[in-house]
């Protein structure tokens, strides 16, 4: 199975960047994982949220084909411990799917389009974190899931 995360917009901090790729590289050896970068759209100050929302919305589906299955990222999500995320990825596995993608949306959230197009919202946590951060939570918990899989001494239970 694939994995893909889709995001809006660059990461700015060098910090983030090298451990974004750090936690990419280690998930490369349990999957084929990508990440697709959505750049911010310009000229905003005159766009209202909505219009943002759809815009983005739009750049989100385009990255998406018909057998992907999309999870959106998003603070009303359904909560997993690792371990349960884990289990939710063997499902996704088991299930013959070609292509998981995750979505971050942008600073507004995600269109109504968006949300039809999903099979589900994840919540990292019940914390507001900058979409940069979330970056890299989701690849590591992406990565820690992997390894609980695999039986691997990442995770201390």
């Amino acid at each position: 199975m694939k994995v893909k995360l889709i995001v809006i917009g660059k990461t700015d901090s060098q910090a983030l960047i090298d451990l974004i790729q750090k936690y990419s590289n280690r998930l490369q050896h349990y999957l084929t994982f990508s990440i697709e970068i959505i750049p911010d759209l310009k000229r905003t100050k005159k766009l209202s949220e909505v219009v943002q929302r759809q815009k983005e919305g739009h750049s989100i589906l385009e990255k998406i084909s018909e057998f992907d299955r999309l999870f959106l990222l998003d603070e009303a999500g359904k909560t997993f411990d690792s371990i349960g995320f884990a289990g939710f990825l063997q499902k996704q596995m088991n299930s013959g799917l070609k292509q998981l993608v995750f979505a971050i949306g942008g600073p507004y959230g995600f269109s109504d389009e968006v949300y039809k197009k999903a099979s589900g919202k994840i919540s990292l946590s019940k914390m507001t974190f900058s979409h940069q951060m979330v970056r890299l939570f989701a690849i590591e918990q992406l990565y820690r899931g992997m390894t609980i899989l695999k039986n691997q001494p990442y995770h201390h239970q």
